[in-house]
């Protein structure tokens, strides 16, 4: 099924994922097959969105365990940062450290959408706080941000929460945003994909045509966090 969706937005086709995702979305599904087909999930994603968002450049000189020289490769850029909202996004992000091919430094961001309105509200933000050097601008480009952030959005329903994450980390300074999810509706990419189009690519398993009145991607996944963390109900 084709959708119109910007071209930043990026649906897999991988037999396996599909086949993962419609297992996910069963209700007979429980906590612990939640858990590991969201992991499984996010690293078939996460190796499709890294290998055309990442390149390689020669590293150091090392040698083999029989003693032969070679050339190390390492990725670009070199400055990146895994991003998960929390709460569901924890639940991608062993995927991501287990594809990265060195450690990266993670930052949470914590939103929800506030039940009337739908409308994203921030509660916490981890990211290093940028203090200007003396006797630069106090709008001067933040050197701390990384180049790159992985920002991990399991369910991308309204698009209001990824867009105000894109947002938040366009302002800190980052100059590229890889968005990894599961599941999106097709406004929600939309809307998500259009808050910064020069500066996201967004790489999602799969998507649902319609969202609910109450912002539930319908037929959905239900609510991850819920689902993962044993909290539906309350």
């Amino acid at each position: 099924m084709s959708y119109d969706l910007p071209p930043t937005v990026h649906i897999s086709t991988h037999p396996c994922l599909q086949a993962k995702l419609s297992q996910l979305r069963q209700s007979t599904t429980n906590a612990r097959e939640t858990k590991a087909l969201v992991h499984e999930i996010s690293l078939i994603v996460a190796c499709e969105a890294t290998a055309a968002g990442l390149t390689t450049k020669k590293g150091e000189s090392a040698k083999t365990h029989l003693g032969y020289e070679y050339t190390t490769t390492t990725v670009s850029p070199g400055s990146i940062s895994i991003v998960p909202i929390l709460r569901s996004g924890l639940g991608m992000l062993d995927a991501i450290q287990t594809l990265l091919p060195d450690p990266a430094p993670v930052h949470h961001l914590g939103l929800f959408r506030e039940p009337t309105t739908l409308e994203p509200v921030e509660y916490y933000n981890n990211l290093p706080y940028h203090r200007p050097a003396a006797n630069t601008p106090s709008d001067s480009p933040n050197s701390g941000a990384s180049e790159l952030a992985i920002l991990l959005d399991p369910v991308i329903a309204t698009g209001g929460t990824c867009a105000a994450a894109i947002q938040t980390l366009k302002e800190w300074g980052v100059k590229r945003v890889i968005v990894i999810a599961i599941l999106g509706a097709l406004p929600g990419l939309q809307k998500a994909a259009n808050e910064w189009p020069e500066g996201v690519e967004i790489w999602v398993a799969g998507v649902d045509g319609e969202i609910t009145e109450r912002g539930m991607i319908k037929p959905g996944l239900g609510d991850v966090g819920d689902r993962l963390f044993l909290t539906i109900g309350k």
